[in-house]
C-alpha cells in the first residue's frame, strides 16, 4: 500500500501512545487506531504513521469559469484548472456532488497525476489559476500544498471551494503555500451543524475570518435547502453572522438547491431565494447574490453607490462589465472590491 504513488505520509498529525494517531487537518481531529481510517476515509494509520490515500488521485480535472465556484469578485471572467478527489469530512444528506463525495479512495485502482502535470494543463489551456473543488478540498490537503507552490511559481492564482472545517494549522499551511481565494459554504444555523453534521459552525466562520485577515479573498455561499435552512430565522442568522464576522464588502451568495442523494424535497422556491437576497441587502450586505438561477437579475453586481448594474451575468457567463481597470464603477467612480483583472469569457475544457 505504501508503495503506491497516491499514498503519502500525512503532513499534520501527532502520535498518541504506541500505535494510534490524531489527525490535525480538519476540526474533527480523528483519533485513529492502527489499520483504521478517520471519519473521511482518506487517511489510514499504517504502523503508527498517518497516510493520505488521495495524493494525486483525482476524480476530475476540468478547466472551469471562476464564476461557477462561485467567485464573483475574484479575477472575473477567468478560468481555473479545477480538480477533485474522493470522499468528504461532512455527511450532508443533500450533497450535490454525492457521486464523488460518498466514494472512498481506492489506492489499488488509483491513477496518479502529479501536481506539475495539473499546472502544465492549466498553462496549456490558458487558465489563470487553480481550484480544488467538487468534493471537500481538504481531502487533497497535502497535494494542494504542492500544487499551490508550483502554480504560484508559474504565475497562477490558487483557490479552494470548501466547507471551511479545517484547523487553523491546516489553513496556515495552505495560505503559506499560495492560497489566494477561499469560498466557504455555510450550510445553515448552528442547529443544522450540530444535529445533521455533528460539527461546530463557528469553525467555518473562524476559517473565513482568519483567511480574510491574512490577505485571502473570501466569498460565502449558503445553499438554501427546502424545509431545512430556508426559514426566516436561519437566513437571518447567516446574514447577521456574515456582517458581524466578515463585513459588508464580502460577497454573500444564496444558491438554489436541487434534489440530490438522500434529500428529495423539491427545489428551493425562487421566492425564498429572493427573500434572502432582499434581507441581506436590507441589513447592509453590499454584494448579495443568487445562484443556480440563470438569467435572474440578482446574479448581477450592482454598484452600492449609484445602483446601476456594473457586472451583468447569465449563469457563470459575464455579459457586460462596467468596472474600470483600477476597480471603480464606470458610472459614478465608486470603488468596487474586486481582486484581479477582468478576462473575457471563453469555453471551458473537460480533461477527464
Amino acid at each position: 500500500m505504501i508503495e503506491k504513488s497516491t499514498v503519502k505520509e500525512a503532513k499534520l498529525y501527532v502520535k498518541l501512545g504506541r500505535s494510534s494517531v490524531k489527525c490535525l487537518v480538519c476540526e474533527r481531529k480523528c483519533v485513529i487506531s492502527e489499520n483504521d481510517k478517520g471519519f473521511c476515509k482518506t487517511r489510514l494509520n499504517i504502523d503508527g504513521k498517518l497516510y493520505t490515500l488521495t495524493y494525486g488521485d483525482l476524480s476530475a480535472i476540468e478547466s472551469r469559469p471562476i464564476e461557477i465556484k462561485p467567485f464573483f469578485h475574484f479575477w472575473p471572467g477567468s478560468t481555473a484548472i479545477t480538480i477533485s478527489t474522493w470522499s468528504c469530512n461532512f455527511p450532508c444528506p443533500w450533497c450535490q456532488n454525492w457521486y464523488i463525495s460518498k466514494i472512498e479512495p481506492n489506492p489499488l485502482e488509483a491513477k496518479f497525476i502529479a501536481p506539475e502535470k495539473v499546472v502544465n494543463m492549466a498553462l496549456e489551456k490558458g487558465d489563470q489559476g487553480t481550484c480544488v473543488s467538487f468534493n471537500e478540498p481538504l481531502m487533497l490537503f497535502e497535494y494542494s500544498i504542492d500544487l499551490f507552490n508550483h502554480a504560484r511559481s508559474k504565475g497562477l492564482y490558487n483557490t479552494y471551494v470548501s466547507n471551511g472545517y479545517m484547523t487553523l494549522d491546516a489553513l496556515k499551511c495552505l495560505i503559506d503555500a499560495g492560497l489566494d481565494g477561499l469560498k466557504i459554504d455555510i450550510k445553515g444555523n448552528p442547529d443544522t451543524y450540530r444535529h445533521l453534521l455533528n460539527a461546530d459552525i463557528d469553525v467555518c466562520w473562524r476559517s473565513a475570518k482568519y483567511a480574510l485577515d491574512n490577505g485571502v479573498h473570501v466569498e460565502i455561499v449558503c445553499l438554501l435547502i427546502t424545509d431545512l435552512n430556508d426559514d426566516e430565522a436561519s437566513i437571518r442568522y447567516v446574514v447577521e453572522e456574515h456582517l458581524r464576522r466578515l463585513g459588508e464588502n464580502i460577497p454573500l451568495h444564496f444558491t438554489r438547491y436541487y434534489p440530490a442523494y438522500k434529500y428529495r424535497k423539491p427545489p428551493t422556491r425562487i421566492g425564498k431565494l429572493e427573500y434572502a437576497y432582499k434581507l441581506a441587502k436590507k441589513e447592509g450586505v453590499l454584494f448579495p447574490y443568487l445562484g443556480n438561477v440563470p438569467g435572474h437579475p440578482y446574479e448581477n453586481t450592482y454598484c452600492p453607490n449609484c445602483g446601476k448594474p456594473i457586472i451583468k451575468r447569465y449563469g457563470y457567463a459575464i455579459r457586460d462589465y462596467k468596472i474600470t481597470p483600477d476597480g471603480k464603477c464606470m458610472y459614478c467612480n465608486f470603488k468596487i472590491p474586486i481582486r484581479g483583472k477582468y478576462f473575457s469569457r471563453r469555453d471551458f475544457t473537460l480533461f477527464i
